[in-house]
């Protein structure tokens, strides 16, 4: 007895499902006689909960290592989790203020600790939701990226670059986070539009004599650290002020007038103030001119001694104070409101803060032009190369050490002058190891081959690398794909992947990017939890094309839902109709003969060529378009009502049983759950629909069944008689068919069991001689003319009489709309839009008066 309940239930087929994978190994690559195949998972950060966007990501990479298992490959889909410095490290502490403590209360061992069990934690919560997403990870092989094998890569990685030259210790102006106390890579940073303000600042000049210089700033707490003004040696109107002193304000410090060409003479006053510590442009105008670079600000955001009696402000609450007392002394001219765009930490919310800072870099010029010069990846759209290749180009040295507790610490020991830069700790007492740890996008970049055993001689790595294909946004293109290539390329001597499949960012339906501020985020759990994962899979891998950005629309989600209730309801069908087949019952030996089922099976080839052209094109939402219509369409809407004719023939139900399975097989990779589910009911050999043979065309050698099309269209053309009058399906309606030729009446004849089925006729004629039928609806299709007899379908009196009553109505509605607008008081009076749509209501009618009156005439003959 089949078990398949009347309404596909998801949570009940999805129960279960994942354990059984694992339990049959489903998911493991194993395999060293099939060609391999491997994909490694984008590392989530072990901060929180996966996100829409995550759920998109793996569930593109699901599809590709699903399909390829099926198509005979050793599939590698590797999982693993990013610690994700700055990022873990501001929950930790977070979660640590919350119960009263600071890291700096518990110390830095025990704070790891703390840290360690946040991510345990977190894994397993990301490992559940992996379970519930579907994803068919091999989980033998995962991997984090402070684990010993990835740790020990990242020293190697960093030794060896230190060896030759590429990494260096220097003072740079970095991005520093004032509550972490940390530098920051461009992206822990988001820009966002504040309101802000010019404060145009006077400087006395120094000797006493009157005036003084004004410069336009929006962040005059700096001012501190200032070390000279600056203006364009060409500007006359200071040309006599160059060399001369000017008093900081609220202080007694002195500072020159110099001149660079840097300066816009057209921008604010044409002087800007010269502070190298805090500002980067500056900061390479110090060096230019062998200027000062002094700090007026501790690194946790609170003004120093050169702020005098601002010292151990907060730098805004300095601001404040300072703009007031300023305004006092007469020296702030102005103030002019802006919009500006301020960087703020990612992590922690606050603005970031430019600070000269020693700092450990990596030299990029070489690293960047073998990355252009030697890399092979594929990128999927094409035009993200564009977009690799233009940053690499403009690259600038990575700053890579971070003030951080949580994260690789940085491989170099001090003890007095000496530096010692090692895999391991140097032998001897007194040294020190630096307290920084590297960048987490450090020890990422090494992800697709550190996973894999580097840089041991794994046997894994000797068979999976490079990698296949990675998935990933636009977004990370600059931060992580790219490092990943010239790391890859400077270690291994390879690109790290073929592919670069990109996509786009997920939207809200308005297109608004998805945030807390707006509250339009989606949590991927509830929508699994209304509709499955199944339905979620399907509709965020198939609404969008590769680079594109996928708006976020439950009611397409419902469609989804849908469409697999729509395949539940066909395979219960099928299932209940061919009870106790067995594989043998499934061969199409001897080949079908009903020219149904040599349609349908010549259909099924088309179908799966188009959509195996697509899945290798990466376009899922062309391949999944193509199976979606074969399987409501063509098998659900015509050959199986087709099939309910002749269910107890063999050759029916080895038809019915053949396409199903071949249907369930290809959109498997799209959702998992209920096609395993599915084929576990039909006869099966592999224990899971995993270890079935991924379908693809048959090209058996059966007669062309296209003339079938014929009998389709002559049906699709009395049902949209039927619905243009309103005549149920239910009531027999007159049908005659006047065909081009002979053949095709024969044709029409042979097939009329069809033509009763599927029209309902009261009277079916079929004949090439047929004369032309008087006080009928006329359908001309390709090679045959449809009559239908107004009498079989309406009363024709009272069809006229209704006719006439609309058509009087609709004259009315025009002679209304008519007189308003030839109305000049309503033309004066009335806004665009209601004219505009008066108009459009004139057109309206107009149109359905001359359908009215066509109908009418054609009820008349």
């Amino acid at each position: 007895m089949i078990d398949m309940k009347p309404k596909y239930e998801h949570a009940e087929v999805e129960s279960g499902k994942y354990e059984f994978w694992l339990e049959q190994g489903c998911f493991k690559a194993n395999d060293p006689t099939k060609p391999p195949f491997c994909v490694v998972i984008p590392p989530p950060n072990v901060t929180g909960k996966l996100h829409l966007g995550h759920t998109w990501d793996t569930t593109l990479q699901d599809i590709l290592i699903r399909r390829k298992r099926m198509q005979g490959y050793d599939a590698l889909y590797l999982p693993g989790m990013d610690h994700a410095g700055i990022a873990t490290q501001a929950k930790v502490d977070q979660r640590l203020r919350a119960q009263g403590v600071s890291r700096y209360d518990l110390g830095r061992e025990k704070y790891l600790k703390a840290a360690w069990s946040w991510k345990e934690e977190y894994a397993s919560i990301i490992r559940e939701q992996w379970k519930g997403i579907g994803l068919s990870l091999d989980y033998d092989r995962e991997r984090f990226t402070l684990d010993e094998g990835l740790s020990e890569a990242v020293n190697e990685v960093f030794v060896r670059l230190y060896e030759k030259g590429y990494i260096y210790r220097g003072e740079r102006i970095i991005n520093w986070d004032v509550e972490a106390k940390t530098a920051l890579s461009n992206i822990e940073i988001e820009h966002l539009d504040i309101q802000g303000a010019f404060y145009h600042v006077t400087y006395p000049f120094a000797d006493g004599s009157t005036g003084g210089l004004t410069v336009a700033t929006t962040r005059p707490e700096t001012m501190f650290g200032d070390v000279a003004l600056m203006v364009h040696p060409e500007d006359p109107r200071f040309a006599g002020l160059i060399g001369k002193q000017v008093r900081i304000p609220t202080t007694d410090r002195a500072i020159p007038v110099i001149a660079d060409a840097y300066v816009d003479r057209a921008f604010g006053t044409g002087i800007v103030k010269v502070t190298p510590a805090h500002d980067p442009n500056d900061f390479e105008v110090g060096k230019r001119h062998k200027l000062e670079m002094p700090l007026c600000m501790n690194e946790d955001g609170t003004m120093n001694a050169r702020a005098g009696r601002y010292e151990g402000m907060e730098r805004f609450a300095c601001r404040k104070a300072l703009v007031s007392d300023l305004k006092a002394l007469g020296l702030l001219l102005k103030v002019e409101p802006v919009t500006h765009n301020v960087g703020h930490s990612e992590r922690t919310g606050v603005i970031v803060e430019p600070r000269l800072s020693k700092q450990w870099f990596v030299r990029m010029d070489l690293l960047a032009k073998n990355a252009v010069e030697k890399n092979t990846v594929e990128f999927v759209p094409e035009r993200f190369k564009k977009i690799f290749v233009n940053w690499m180009e403009s690259i600038e040295d990575w700053c890579i050490s971070r003030q951080l507790w949580w994260g690789h610490r940085i491989p170099v020991w001090y003890r007095g002058e000496e530096i010692h830069c090692g895999r391991t700790a140097p032998e001897g007492d007194g040294w020190r190891q630096d307290e920084d740890v590297l960048d987490t996008w450090f020890s990422s970049a090494l992800w697709p081959f550190s996973t894999l055993g580097w840089p041991k001689k794994t046997i894994d790595l000797a068979r999976f690398y490079p990698t296949d294909v990675l998935v990933t946004g636009y977004d990370i293109i600059f931060f992580w794909v790219a490092r990943m290539i010239f790391q890859a390329i400077e270690f291994t001597g390879e690109s790290p992947f073929r592919q670069c499949l990109i996509h786009g960012l997920i939207r809200d339906a308005e297109g608004r990017k998805m945030s807390k501020s707006l509250g339009n985020g989606v949590d991927p759990q509830d929508v699994i939890a209304q509709y499955g994962a199944d339905a979620l899979r399907y509709f965020i891998s198939t609404n969008s094309s590769p680079g594109l950005d996928l708006r976020y629309e439950p009611e397409k989600v419902e469609a989804a839902w849908n469409f697999i209730n729509k395949l539940w309801n066909i395979s219960r069908y099928v299932l209940m109709n061919t009870e106790g087949a067995t594989v043998a019952d499934m061969k199409l030996d001897p080949l079908p003969q009903g020219v149904a089922e040599r349609w349908i099976l010549g259909r099924l080839d088309e179908t799966l060529d188009g959509a195996n052209a697509d899945f290798d094109k990466y376009e899922f939402g062309e391949a999944a378009k193509k199976l979606y219509n074969f399987a409501w369409n063509d098998f659900a809407s015509w050959y199986v009502e087709i099939a309910k004719l002749s269910i107890g023939e063999r050759e029916t139900r080895a038809v019915l049983l053949h396409v199903l399975s071949a249907i369930v097989r290809a959109l498997h990779p799209f959702m998992p759950f209920v096609t395993e589910e599915i084929w576990q009911k039909l006869p099966h050999v592999e224990p899971s629909i995993m270890r079935a043979p991924w379908p693809t065309a048959d090209r058996l050698p059966i007669a062309d069944a296209s003339s079938l099309n014929r009998v389709f269209e002559l049906i699709v053309g009395v049902r949209q008689v039927r619905s243009e009058y309103n005549v149920a399906p239910g009531k027999p309606v007159d049908v005659l068919i006047r065909t081009e030729s002979d053949l095709t009446a024969a044709f029409l004849e042979e097939n009329r069991r069809l033509l009763v089925k599927f029209l309902n006729p009261g009277r079916l004629e079929i004949a090439s001689d047929l004369p032309p039928v008087e006080h009928a609806l006329t359908v001309i299709l390709p090679g045959a003319t449809l009559y239908l007899p107004l009498g079989s379908l309406v009363d024709i009196a009272a069809e006229v009489a209704r006719l006439n009553k609309e058509i009087e109505r609709l004259e009315g509605e025009i002679r209304r709309s008519d007189a308003m607008l030839e109305n000049p008081a309503f033309l004066a009076k009335a806004p665009a839009a209601k004219i505009d749509a008066e108009q459009a209501k004139r057109a309206d009618y107009a149109e359905n008066l001359r359908l009215a009156r066509e109908r009418l005439e054609a009820v008349r003959r």
